[in-house]
């Protein structure tokens, strides 16, 4: 390991962590500011992206030469919050480096990522630049409050638009290159209020709910059961049910809201439909009802024998002398908002998942050099 190497992943990580970026509410104005200085600095073409004051994003690009593909990688540079500060053996604020670790808030989920993708632009920039096509390293926000101001802004505004995209993930140095779709919806229901001393005077919206919701999940428990591929279920779960004024009052008003995870060959547009039918089969009248889409994206599956997955394969077995391992993701990334564009999509990074959103979270130093030596090799294996 280069002493070098590893002091100067530190060095920026460090750098990260005592950039206060929780969102939401807070901001990703100074550590995006940060970022955009270093890799301009490097002899990158950088935009700072905005649609919504606070909610920057970094779009750095360097063109090769050569005509060749466009390879584009991604961390996100928001985190959650505190959370209890007892919890906390350090302060979250400042990293803290002990036992080959580097502790601090973010330090996994995902400025550790983002601290050896900014190092590898500037590695690559010290190189020379990629001798063909184009490659963009992005840093965005709101991708802990699942909102539209990052990587979905990116994508719509047609600012990237790449052949393959490399997410920066807690992967221990391993592949994700499938994940599922996800599809939120929510159900309303009326009723009429009484007393509850006399519920038959009423109309209880919390029962008609529930009559909604037994015959849901009686029918998901059939027609999911065989949607699995490999390690992937499609699976449902009812996250939210609120209803109700008062003990003593009959409902008059009910919402469930609904995660609904999918198949990467089932389409989100299908599964609203679905679930509103089996809603309106139930025979409530509809006027005491309703069906709301909410959000949702399709899930994405990267062929294994793709250029970009097949650089990865043959980087980890050059630089770790081991096989990769391709993983199951059981939430959902920012490669989300590129799943109907035909392109390879990958997570990859150092650290454990089971460290992220956790109090003391940490990454261990060797993984983010090995990670680093790994990505610089796909790189050039890639736009040489």
């Amino acid at each position: 390991m280069s002493k070098k190497m590893q002091s100067e992943l530190v060095s920026i990580l460090s750098d990260l962590i005592a950039l206060p970026s929780p969102f939401p509410p807070g901001t990703s104005v100074e550590i995006c500011a940060y970022t955009a200085r270093r890799l301009k600095k490097a002899g990158y073409k950088v935009e700072i992206a905005t649609r919504k004051k606070g909610v920057d994003n970094v779009v750095a690009r360097m063109k090769g030469k050569g005509k060749g593909p466009v390879i584009a990688f991604n961390a996100h540079v928001d985190t959650v919050g505190v959370g209890e500060r007892s919890n906390w053996k350090s302060d979250p604020y400042k990293a803290l480096v002990k036992g080959g670790l580097v502790y601090g808030l973010g330090a996994g989920n995902c400025k550790g990522s983002m601290a050896v993708q900014i190092w590898i632009a500037e590695e690559i920039a010290r190189r020379g630049g990629p001798e063909k096509g184009e490659l963009i390293f992005t840093f965005v926000a709101d991708e802990e409050n699942l909102g539209p101001e990052g990587m979905e802004y990116l994508r719509k505004s047609g600012k990237v638009r790449p052949d393959a995209l490399i997410l920066g993930a807690q992967t221990e140095n391993n592949l994700i290159v499938a994940e599922r779709g996800v599809m939120w919806a929510r159900l309303t229901t009326k009723g009429r209020a009484a007393h509850a001393g006399n519920p038959a005077a009423g109309d209880n919206a919390i029962l008609r709910m529930m009559r909604l919701v037994g015959a849901l999940s009686s029918y998901y428990d059939k027609a999911l059961a065989d949607r699995v591929s490999g390690a992937m279920k499609s699976t449902v779960n009812i996250g939210m049910f609120h209803g109700g004024h008062n003990t003593n009052v009959v409902p008059s008003a009910c919402t469930v809201e609904i995660d609904r995870r999918l198949l990467p060959n089932e389409k989100v547009k299908d599964a609203f439909k679905e679930l509103k039918k089996v809603i309106d089969g139930v025979g409530e009248p509809k006027s005491m009802y309703g069906v709301e889409f909410l959000t949702g994206t399709n899930g994405f599956f990267a062929p294994e024998n793709g250029a970009a997955v097949g650089a990865f394969e043959a980087a980890v077995k050059t630089h770790s002398r081991r096989k990769v391992k391709f993983l199951n993701a059981t939430g959902v990334s920012d490669g989300r908002y590129y799943a109907d564009d035909g392109i390879e999509i990958i997570n990859f990074g150092p650290g454990s998942g089971a460290q992220g959103h956790a109090a003391n979270e940490s990454v261990p130093i060797a993984e983010m050099v090995d990670a680093a030596h790994i990505q610089l090799d796909v790189v050039k294996r890639l736009l040489g």
